[in-house]
């Protein structure tokens, strides 16, 4: 029999804390993944815990997506045979058709998936092909919404532009690399310093290693040069590199004596924190790796530490 899972018991121990907050508030107090968070909490909530996990929208700005989502699929499902088969299949349904997606609508109105696809041309009957006597293959359905954020939001009529992959900004341990992030913030982080192994720190915060464990403790500071706020942790996605190439991910605890980066940095602000490991006693390590978001080629930043 397992016991309770540690970082669901600190979990629930910020929610205790703060009774009522938001996911992104409780990530930014524990330093994990927004994500993972709002994972942990949905399922904690099931459980018979005395929780209640929540969604809070601006109606009229979903609506507006829902809308425009509604739009895009009445013009597609009649402007020609091939998009209105994607809807109709070979067999009818009654009602208007419905098509599922990663995020769905809550609210005064609410609707079934994240929006249905109805629009004022209905559709009926045989559609002629070329070749009648050639089936025609069903093309893969389009995503109405695009990349979140981005100019393709609530438009599926074009592919969402794919970002060439940029080299890596390097330095090395004590070198300040800069950066725009996301929302155009101009921004600059310094490595100070990497402390490995940090096994000492660990077991003085009250932490414990198993066997075969160390653990690492990086520092390091965020600028913002810009005139826009710098939203997230600076070290949400921080990332220490093995030498094999595979990342490892920080551990959702922090240490008195080493504090943890706090949520957003003001403009003309430098902040800084530190970020906690846990990896295998053997990993050998070559580099620590910075992006704003997973996957983000353009604005990677990547600090050498094969020489420590």
């Amino acid at each position: 029999m397992t016991g309770p899972d540690p970082v669901d018991v600190r979990l629930l121990s910020v929610v205790a804390e703060m009774g009522r907050a938001a996911v992104p508030d409780i990530a930014g107090r524990l330093g994990m993944d927004v994500r993972e968070v709002g994972a942990r909490l949905a399922a904690l909530s099931t459980t018979g815990l005395p929780l209640i996990v929540g969604v809070e929208c601006d109606q009229q700005g979903i609506r507006n997506a829902v809308a425009a989502a509604q739009q895009w699929a009445a013009q597609n499902a009649a402007s020609g045979p091939q998009q209105a088969a994607q809807y109709s299949g070979p067999h009818p349904m009654s009602g208007p058709h419905q098509v599922s997606g990663p995020h769905p609508v809550s609210g005064p109105h609410p609707v079934s998936g994240p929006y249905q696809v109805s629009g004022p041309h209905p559709v009926s009957g045989p559609y002629p092909t070329p070749h009648p006597q050639q089936p025609v293959a069903p093309q893969p359905p389009m995503s109405t919404w695009g990349p979140p954020g981005s100019a393709a939001w609530a438009r599926g009529d074009q592919p969402a532009p794919v970002p060439a992959q940029a080299p890596a900004t390097t330095g090395k341990v004590g070198t300040k690399l800069d950066v725009h992030g996301v929302s155009g913030e101009r921004i600059s982080i310094q490595l100070i310093e990497v402390v490995d192994p940090a096994d000492f720190l660990y077991t003085a915060a009250g932490y414990e290693l198993k066997p075969g464990e160390r653990s690492v403790v990086v520092h390091t500071e965020l600028t913002n040069h810009g005139q826009v706020p710098f939203p997230s942790l600076p070290d949400m996605y921080l990332e220490l590199i093995a030498k094999d190439g595979s990342p490892v991910t920080k551990a959702p605890v922090s240490m008195s004596s080493r504090p943890p980066h706090r949520m957003g940095v003001q403009p003309g602000e430098t902040a800084g924190g530190h970020t906690v490991y846990v990896l295998p006693e053997s990993t050998e390590l070559t580099a620590v790796r910075w992006t704003p978001q997973p996957g983000d080629q353009q604005r990677t930043l990547l600090w050498d530490i094969t020489e420590l």
